[in-house]
């Protein structure tokens, strides 16, 4: 099948590879449609490696992906031919502990697409666990499928957040994670929030999607926005979601005693840790890596209209331009957001 191989840093190729994927009983057969261009992908590309998962061999890129359901293993019942899907793209062991304890994001076993040496999909098609394959609502098209991957790390980050009803939440970062984060946070109860980041266009379209107050952090002062719009008493959660290093050096100052840190981005390198900061304010803080059971909930908020990624999708591209879609997404302007790659429509 022809494929976008990553074959090493910096070389991409649109080519014929051939990938041995049987029909399992339990799983689906899937015909790519939408595959989104998601920061790891770039990463891969620009560097060959994140952390010690490095690419030593020819990598198909892609995980943020939809499709329709073309052939179905003997034991599935829950999907027809013809369904529209999304997928969750890490498969962890079914019989590991972290699996059994329903941590199964944290499985060190768990194969996830474009994650060396994991094939990911930008390709035709993909076989597919039916377990980690989800139908899509009538109403929400391929594209929008295809953001269900990015949109669960800011669900799993707010439920790690335990958002009650009328908190108000700071998201560092405007970049797509950040924002989904925040409209995952608004539609868990959060009354408002308070975005930060030095990109304006990024800013401006954040402020468009709800109760959402952008801070240029190159203009002004987070803190002291928090601290006029909570009569001094500070943010009830703080996601950072930029993985700058000052940023995440910083998540304690706007936020209020008994709050929560969530860390959702990643720092290029260990940041300084002010126990102190935390402490005085007895701050409890969480971390995400991927995400665990939450695709039917983002899917069911997607479909009910409480929740909108369509004005994320800034960027489209045809499969036959996936080398030209990488190279925009590595030096994306301001005003870019998500960058998807259509593999085939209907």
């Amino acid at each position: 099948m022809e494929a976008l191989v990553l074959e090493k840093q910096h070389e991409l190729q649109i080519r014929d590879i051939t990938l041995d994927e049987p029909l399992g009983l339990h799983d689906v057969r899937i015909a790519l449609r939408t595959v989104g261009v998601c920061g790891s992908d770039v990463h891969y590309y620009e560097n060959g490696a994140i952390g010690h998962f490095v690419v030593r061999a020819p990598m198909v890129l892609g995980h943020e992906a939809s499709g329709v359901i073309t052939e179905l293993g003997a034991e599935v019942t829950n999907f027809k031919i013809g369904d529209r899907v999304c997928m969750e793209p890490g498969i962890p062991d079914p019989n590991s502990k972290a699996t059994r304890l329903g941590i199964y994001n944290l499985d060190p076993a768990v194969r996830f697409w474009a994650t060396p040496p994991i094939h990911g999909v930008l390709r035709p098609s993909v076989v597919h666990p039916a377990a980690f394959t989800f139908k899509l609502p009538e109403n929400i098209s391929y594209a929008e499928g295809a953001m269900v991957e990015p949109l669960a790390v800011g669900m799993h980050a707010a439920n790690k957040a335990k958002i009650r009803p009328g908190d108000v939440a700071v998201v560092m970062g405007a970049g797509p994670i950040g924002v989904l984060t925040a409209l995952a946070a608004l539609a868990g109860g959060c009354s408002q929030i308070i975005i930060s980041d030095v990109v304006q266009p990024k800013l401006d379209l954040a402020a468009k999607l709800g109760p959402i107050t952008p801070v240029n952090v190159a203009k002004e002062s987070l803190v002291d926005v928090v601290n006029k719009l909570t009569d001094g008493w500070g943010a009830d959660i703080v996601f950072e979601a930029s993985g700058n290093e000052r940023a995440s050096a910083g998540v304690f100052e706007p936020l209020a005693p008994g709050g929560c840190v969530v860390y959702v981005g990643l720092p290029a390198k260990p940041i300084p840790y002010d126990v102190v900061a935390a402490s005085v304010k007895e701050a409890r803080v969480e971390h995400v890596f991927r995400y665990a059971h939450v695709y039917p909930r983002a899917l069911a908020l997607m479909g009910s209209g409480k929740l909108d990624v369509k004005p994320l999708i800034t960027d489209t591209f045809g499969f036959a331009d996936s080398i030209k879609a990488f190279d925009y997404a590595a030096h994306m302007p301001a005003t870019s957001v998500k960058v998807q790659i259509i593999v085939a429509n209907d």
